[in-house]
């Protein structure tokens, strides 16, 4: 798309326009994203005003606030009228307090105020993702009076899929689809046809529980009611999609011992990034300090057999990953909500019988490398491979407790994965082999 960018160096602004036109918004926009300052100004300039307005909703921040700071108060308003709400406050978030303040300045007085009202939400609530731009109805309508209310107040809606059906006091009582309407008769009463079996979410419901309702109802979009069930807003399917995302980087930076960020890692400065690590790192090098409490206190055990000293790496890891594979599970299993808090006895029970199979296979197999191939003598043999046994049972039921336990503290459950369970099991772990060596080794 680079030749459009010289087309209006050349001055040939219409065809460099039309040429835009050809490709969808989301292109545009990523596209927009790669420029030069100056040449990003050039082309988003000569977009129609409305499809402006959208692919400035799907640039990334620095774009964006380089658009605004570039712009006239004049067009920063023109432009802001054009965005979803929604859009609008999720863009206003990520602002520096100067250009939050323009960008309010040339809003309405109406529009401002529900911009406040949403960044008044808790942020990982459902009413800070939700949009007040919805095609409500009154349950005493007709479906023709309901098809002509749509027709004039749907331009400016996210979505007209999905209708919802309130009283005079803004009560939630039904919905109906777009489908249901234009297949039925004209003078049919919407009270007759909406559908009261529905699925809503309140304001303060957390964004993670709704987004688990939208996987399990495949809807597009959800109605959002306060504490006397009044209808303020409605979630739409594509910001469900953005929460699953950001949640997910979450996740994935907690199970690896790293602070969320939103930002890209190229643009991200390296004070910055070390200052997301080194937090974990010192936590985990502090945790870490206990094995060697362990072993200074098992001095006497490794002076007298030496041999065992070579087997400690082996033990250690085996118990990680065991651990770390049981969290994995569970940690899925809480997300997508096929696991819940008071299920911890069956993952108990469960990961019990699962580590005591794997737990034996490992130690058996281990057992005939180390005797019979090796030629180990017996009683350190037996201290590996029982030590390996109970380092597996015990890594599985820490590794599938400690999410479900987070969870019950309120904390999220990807923080016990990967590091974290990986220095709790090396702890047990040293333990249970020195006081089997003890026992076998030393007696």
């Amino acid at each position: 798309m680079q030749f459009i960018v010289d087309l209006v160096k050349e001055g040939k602004v219409v065809q460099a326009r039309d040429e835009l036109l050809n490709y969808n918004v989301v292109d545009i926009a990523e596209f927009f994203d790669e420029l030069e300052k100056m040449d990003l100004m050039l082309l988003f300039r000569i977009l129609p005003k409305n499809l402006a307005a959208e692919v400035f909703s799907y640039m990334n921040i620095e774009g964006q606030q380089y658009i605004v700071e570039s712009m006239s108060d004049e067009e920063v308003g023109a432009m802001l009228s054009k965005l979803y709400l929604d859009d609008t406050v999720d863009f206003i978030e990520e602002l520096p307090a100067n250009v939050v303040k323009k960008v309010l300045k040339n809003t309405s007085p109406n529009r401002r105020q529900l911009i406040n009202h949403l960044l008044s939400y808790p942020e990982f609530s459902a009413g800070s993702i939700m949009t007040t731009e919805f095609v409500d109805l009154k349950k005493e309508l007709t479906v023709k009076q309901a098809i002509e209310r749509i027709r004039k107040i749907g331009f400016d809606r996210e979505t007209i899929n999905t209708m919802y059906v309130i009283d005079d006091n803004r009560i939630l009582e039904g919905i109906i689809e777009i489908r249901q309407l234009l297949l039925t008769k004209e003078d049919v009463i919407l009270d007759k046809i909406m559908d009261t079996n529905y699925v809503f979410v309140k304001t303060t419901d957390d964004r993670e529980e709704v987004a688990a309702l939208f996987k399990k109802y495949g809807y597009l979009s959800m109605p959002v009611v306060d504490k006397e069930h009044r209808l303020v807003g409605i979630i739409t399917v594509d910001d469900i999609l953005d929460v699953i995302e950001e949640e997910n980087e979450e996740d994935f930076a907690k199970m690896n011992a790293l602070s969320p960020s939103n930002e890209e890692y190229l643009e991200t400065g390296v004070v910055e990034l070390a200052k997301k690590r080194i937090y974990w790192l010192l936590f985990l090098m502090v945790s870490a300090t206990f094995t060697g409490i362990i072993i200074n206190k098992y001095e006497n055990v490794l002076s007298s057999v030496v041999v065992l000293a070579s087997f400690i790496p082996m033990l250690m890891d085996t118990g990680g990953n065991a651990g770390s594979q049981s969290s994995t599970l569970i940690i899925r299993g809480l997300a997508l909500g096929e696991l819940q808090l008071n299920d911890i006895g069956k993952i108990i029970w469960k990961e019990f019988r699962i580590s005591l199979l794997v737990g034996f296979i490992l130690a058996a197999l281990n057992f005939v490398r180390l005797y019979f191939f090796q030629h180990t003598p017996l009683n350190i043999s037996v201290t590996v491979c029982g030590s390996i046994l109970m380092i597996v049972v015990l890594a599985k039921i820490i590794g599938g407790t400690l999410p479900v336990l987070a969870k019950k503290m309120k904390l999220d459950p990807a923080i016990m994965a990967g590091p974290l369970i990986t220095t709790i099991v090396d702890i047990f772990a040293l333990m249970v082999y020195f006081k089997i060596a003890s026992v076998l080794v030393l007696k």
